[in-house]
């Protein structure tokens, strides 16, 4: 799944990347001026990094 973020300028479609940001998404595409004038940015869901055991908590967690 990825989301984009359309906008007439580069600091409307950078907003609309850090909303998307603030919902739990990481950019995979940076503000990006398109052949046909105007800005695109791309993010997808956030993946946690994978423990040894694969409980994908992440290093330094007790639990």
């Amino acid at each position: 799944m990825h989301v984009a973020v359309q906008a007439d300028t580069e600091q409307e479609c950078a907003a609309g990347l850090r909303l998307l940001e603030q919902l739990g998404l990481q950019p995979a595409m940076l503000p990006r001026l398109l052949s046909d004038n105007r800005w695109m940015a791309r993010a997808v869901p956030a993946t946690k990094a994978r423990t040894e055991d694969g409980d994908g908590r992440g290093p330094g967690v007790s639990g």
